[in-house]
């Protein structure tokens, strides 16, 4: 039972949250009456939750030496020796093979963008993560990534307005998560460098000052966008009403309320234990999507 719960802990299913951008376009869709499509997004969503288990379990095997070192992440089933790193690669492989399977079932495009997930991560992981600003644009292109899934691999067209949406908070997701990680990690300098950042590297790269700034820039253009988005023409023509401005309190306060605790909670590291931990972040996303879903069923 023990080596049972290890191997479930390989899996970060509290991380599963992150696969709900797969269902976004069947909402802003309306494919949300068509059964068939919603089978098949539940097929999607379950691909892309092996998938990403698999690429936590290949990094936790690449990432061994560094995770034992690491005061949070010793823990970990490979890195305290619960799961043998060979066994976990297998495991990975396996995650990855049934992920691959499900994603062929719904559709090509489904299959084709959940290969790009695996080594557009395997890449991060290689090296990439090691970029300062290229990571936190591969991180946003994961989330993307699942976006396209949940569109263009179910057979709906994406919107300009969503794409561009998603893509400006996920970049926010990523500066944050490095913002938080400069707060975990180091201890600032009265010139604003920071120090002891061994644990990742690329915190070498960034300062507290460029993180704030694009960390602010990336928030600003999430909120117009999709204030914008709200009360485009094509918008309302497309979803019959004119009222989804009334969603955007809830955008606003999410957006501010994942900054107080980035900020005075110092959280912002895992994005799924904020929105499953903080009460406010989950009344602010409950409340928007059964607005969304009120007003364009």
């Amino acid at each position: 039972m023990t080596t049972l719960y290890a191997y479930i802990g390989l899996m970060r299913p509290r991380q599963w949250v992150k696969n709900g951008f797969v269902l976004v376009g069947l909402i802003f869709g309306h494919g949300l009456a068509d059964q068939a499509l919603l089978a098949k997004a539940g097929v999607l969503f379950a691909a892309f939750c092996l998938v990403s288990s698999a690429v936590y379990v290949m990094n936790d095997v690449l990432d061994l030496e560094a995770d034992r070192a690491h005061p949070g992440k010793r823990d970990r089933p490979v890195a305290r020796g619960a799961v043998p790193a060979g066994s976990a690669l297998a495991f990975a492989l396996a995650l990855a093979a049934g992920g691959l399977t499900l994603a062929h079932r719904v559709s090509p495009v489904a299959l084709v963008l959940a290969a790009c997930y695996i080594v557009l991560n395997l890449g991060y992981s290689a090296g990439l993560k090691h970029v300062a600003i290229l990571d936190v644009f591969l991180i946003a292109a994961g989330f993307m990534l699942r976006i396209l899934a949940g569109t263009l691999g179910l057979g709906i067209a994406p919107s300009h307005w969503l794409l561009l949406c998603g893509l400006l908070v996920t970049v926010f997701l990523g500066l944050a998560k490095r913002r938080a990680e400069l707060f975990a990690l180091s201890s600032e300098e009265p010139g604003g460098r920071p120090r002891g950042t061994a644990q990742r590297r690329v915190l070498d790269d960034y300062s507290p000052k460029l993180l704030d700034q694009t960390i602010a820039i990336s928030a600003a253009g999430a909120m117009v966008a999709y204030a914008l988005y709200t009360v485009d023409a094509k918008t309302i023509a497309t979803h019959g009403t004119d009222r989804l401005v009334y969603t955007v309190p809830f955008v606003l306060y999410g957006l501010f309320r994942y900054l107080y605790v980035l900020y005075r909670g110092r959280g912002g590291a895992d994005p799924a234990a904020e929105l499953l931990g903080d009460a406010h972040l989950l009344i602010a996303t409950a409340g928007w999507l059964a607005v969304v879903l009120w007003l364009i069923a």
